[in-house]
């Protein structure tokens, strides 16, 4: 089936890439000339893992074609996909602005039947929407060719998009018309193959589908953040709590890990949007805005964590911090909301110079990080820890995963490292002559110096530790 995608940002490109590789005739569209252009010659303006190499095979075996001709695109393909941002407004609520314009360009270019395809994240209510954008474009026209508007939320992880795009758990379609609902199940037909996962339903549910997946996911995070803090000032161990809880099979393992709270472009914004559209209908969701709450404390925890450690060495003030991983999540370079990016200003403005580092992000990183004399971007993650007070993990990439702490420790002018993803077993680190502060943990410390002084200053560490856990 020909197929035209508008829009190539990350959820566009990858889902318009996957239809190609499933034998599909694919057309992706965009107003960015330059993006356009460099699609045109395998330049990926993303990072996801095996996306480039599927671009450049469908590209090179006639599958996937790119432009910025809407007129063209639309006479081509009976399916049109939008695929744009949708971005939050002032008020929180999700701008469809880039949607409405799309249906109105796709409407002015429209000679007979055509289903058009949501896949943007969008508010329930948008299709109907879209539909009268299109009507009311064909009415001028004094055209009567008819169309379907369908809902097709994405459910793609970064860093694993390619195989939730190829592999999905489910497919969800909002369609109201049974021809529209059987066009959509033959181009999702070659990803069905092996096991039946496509759900249809009525355009609304679909709509909201989207949002309660998001936010369920959110809802994890936040809630084993939240508990990390009383396993602190309890004793307890998050790590440990997670086990207990996740083998029972209601609950599960997934999206239950404690750490600096999430980031992205999907979390944070639907979290506000779904907050800002139960607004306007007068719907009260103080569950939704405890989420939102509670990761805009965890953002702030690691660094409040840091300044205590060394409140009684006169702050961060002319200390040397080495922070590994930007982005936020591994395998990416998405920067939009990540929690470093809260860790660096607070840092900043304490007075620490920083050394940087993250295995892909670093681009993305410069763009949104100021630049300053303070500020150190390094090579590697032996580099950002040389001459550095601290070691803060922030983003968990793999190869963080077995650092090797013997060098490290005679790289590193101090003996800390802040774990804000309890990558390390704390004895391993404190073995190697480090304290070790995590997230949900006990502070632990370095056995090396046993004298009362120590032992006070632990003591107080500890207390310090609680009260930014705490507040």
């Amino acid at each position: 089936m020909r197929l035209l995608i508008i829009g190539t940002g990350y959820v566009g490109l990858v889902t318009g890439t996957c239809f190609a590789e499933m034998g599909h005739r694919v057309i992706c569209l965009d107003i960015d000339a330059e993006k356009v252009s460099n699609l045109q010659q395998g330049i990926i303006p993303i990072y996801e893992p095996g996306l480039e190499e599927m671009v450049k095979r469908n590209t090179a075996a006639g599958r996937l074609s790119f432009t910025t001709d809407m007129t063209q695109g639309v006479a081509e393909a009976p399916v049109c996909f939008i695929a744009v941002n949708t971005p939050s407004s002032k008020d929180g609520s999700a701008d469809i602005n880039h949607v409405r314009e799309v249906a109105k360009a796709i409407a002015s270019c429209m000679n007979d039947y055509r289903v058009i395809v949501n896949k943007s994240t969008v508010p329930v209510g948008t299709a109907e929407e879209v539909s009268m954008i299109i009507q009311g474009s064909l009415d001028e026209r004094g055209l009567n060719c008819g169309f379907d508007i369908v809902s097709n939320p994405e459910f793609l992880k970064e860093g694993n998009a390619v195989n939730d795009c190829m592999k999905p758990d489910r497919v969800v379609i909002g369609v109201n018309s049974e021809r529209a609902a059987t066009i959509m199940k033959e181009i999702y037909s070659p990803f069905m193959l092996s096991h039946e996962r496509l759900l249809t339903m009525d355009i609304a549910s679909a709509e909201m589908t989207k949002y309660a997946a998001n936010l369920m996911l959110a809802a994890r995070i936040s809630f084993m953040n939240e508990l990390a803090g009383l396993c602190e000032l309890t004793g307890a161990d998050i790590n440990k709590v997670r086990k207990g809880i996740g083998s029972d099979k209601r609950i599960g393992y997934s999206f239950l890990y404690a750490g600096v709270g999430f980031g992205g472009s999907c979390f944070p914004k639907d979290l506000r949007a779904l907050r800002a559209l139960a607004a306007a209908m007068d719907y009260s969701t103080p569950l939704l805005k405890a989420i939102e709450e509670t990761n805009a404390r965890q953002k702030q925890l690691l660094g409040k964590k840091i300044a205590a450690y060394y409140s009684e060495a006169g702050g961060v003030v002319r200390k040397t911090i080495a922070i590994l991983g930007l982005s936020f999540k591994p395998d990416t370079d998405d920067m939009r909301e990540a929690p470093s990016l809260v860790l660096i200003d607070q840092l900043m403005k304490g007075g620490a110079s920083l050394r940087l580092y993250d295995p892909v992000a670093m681009d993305k990183a410069q763009e949104l990080v100021q630049d300053s004399d303070n500020l150190c971007w390094c090579h590697d993650e032996v580099e950002a820890a040389t001459g550095a007070d601290a070691l803060v993990i922030v983003t968990e990439w793999r190869q963080f995963r077995f650092l090797d702490f013997v060098a490290l420790r005679h790289k590193m002018k101090g003996k800390v490292i802040f774990d804000g993803r309890n990558q390390y077993h704390p004895e391993e680190v404190v073995k190697h002559g480090f304290d070790y502060i995590s997230i949900g943990r006990k502070a632990m410390f370095a056995a090396d110096d046993v004298s009362p002084e120590a032992k006070k200053l632990r003591q107080l560490l500890r207390v310090l530790l609680a009260e930014a856990t705490s507040g």
